[in-house]
């Protein structure tokens, strides 16, 4: 199950049974797939209205932890992209965060611990650029990738893993991304071919 779904799951786990859900936890769920779409598509303004949306669903619950749990949606989509930051959306709820959440949030910041292995999702608990390839979910194995990268973990093969996947999900932002660290890869080598078909790649991706 990817990150994005493991994260969604756990903030509408009381929909499942019972009486019909509520209308706010209809909304969360729809607007924060959508936002993830939209994102990974490159179309910041759509996305940003979509987790607009699902966070003032939420916020209408006045649970912080659920308004955390989104916030950590959208880090971990940023974390795919290679697009990091402090996630400080989160941050200014994480004194009401439970154990899990604050777990994976040092897990998207590059920061986990082994002691807080447990509270992840199996598949991130410690993976690996050789285990890249186990991940079958694509969303999953691009965090994955990303939390790599960020602590200077992810070898060349996972990398081009990477790239390949944003690329066979026609996921523009993230590929745009990992196309250019490939780039600067090979250019740092002195390998002007790779680096030109690269940044061809990625101006064919980016519209140009």
């Amino acid at each position: 199950m990817r990150a994005l779904a493991t994260v969604a799951l756990l903030l509408l786990a009381a929909c499942a049974g019972g009486p019909p859900a509520p209308e706010w936890q209809a909304t969360a769920h729809a607007s924060l797939r959508a936002f993830e779409s939209a994102w990974l598509a490159g179309r910041t303004r759509a996305a940003e209205q979509e987790f607009t949306r699902a966070r003032s669903a939420l916020a209408a619950t006045g649970r912080p932890d659920l308004v955390a749990r989104a916030e950590l949606v959208r880090c971990a989509a940023r974390v795919a992209s290679l697009d990091f930051d402090d996630c400080p959306g989160y941050r200014a709820l994480a004194a009401d965060a439970a154990p899990a959440e604050r777990a994976y949030a040092a897990y998207l910041a590059g920061e986990a611990k082994a002691e807080d292995a447990a509270l992840l999702p199996e598949h991130q608990r410690a993976v690996t650029s050789a285990g890249l390839a186990g991940i079958a979910d694509p969303f999953s194995r691009l965090v994955a990738a990303g939390v790599l990268f960020r602590r200077a973990q992810l070898d060349p093969a996972g990398i081009a893993l990477a790239a390949d996947t944003a690329s066979a999900q026609g996921w523009r932002r993230p590929l745009l991304a990992w196309l250019a660290v490939q780039e600067k890869r090979a250019r740092d080598a002195g390998d002007t071919a790779a680096a030109d078909a690269f940044a061809r790649r990625r101006r064919l991706a980016g519209g140009e």
